[in-house]
C-alpha cells in the first residue's frame, strides 16, 4: 500500500514531486469553478492563468498561514535561490497576464 511518505520521497532538487503534482492537478481541476467565482466579481481569468499562478499562490498561503515548507523557505530566503524567485516571480507576472476587467 502506497503512503503519502513514500510519494514524497521522489523528489527534484530538495522538493517533493508530489506537492507540485497535486497542486497543479487540483488548481486544474478548480480553474473552472474558480473562474465562475471570479466573473461575479467581474474578473476573467482563463484556466492557463490559474496554472500560472499555483506557485505564487502556494507561496502566499503557506506564508499566511504560518506553515513554512522547504519551498516557501527557499523563497522567503533573501540572499540565495535566486532561480526559484525568478521562476515564482516569472509564474505571477504570466499569470496575471491574461486577467481581464469585464464590464
Amino acid at each position: 500500500m502506497f503512503t503519502i511518505e513514500y510519494l514524497r520521497s521522489f523528489r527534484l532538487g530538495g522538493y517533493a514531486i508530489f506537492d507540485f503534482v497535486v497542486s497543479y492537478l487540483g488548481i486544474a481541476l478548480l480553474a473552472p469553478l474558480l473562474s465562475k467565482l471570479f466573473r461575479l466579481i467581474r474578473l476573467e481569468i482563463p484556466t492557463r492563468n490559474w496554472l500560472f499562478l499555483t506557485l505564487p499562490i502556494g507561496v502566499l498561503v503557506h506564508v499566511s498561514v504560518g506553515t513554512i515548507t522547504p519551498f516557501t523557505a527557499a523563497f522567503l530566503e533573501i540572499n540565495t535561490h535566486f532561480v526559484l524567485k525568478a521562476i515564482v516571480l516569472g509564474s505571477f507576472f504570466l499569470g496575471i497576464r491574461g486577467i481581464k476587467i469585464s464590464r
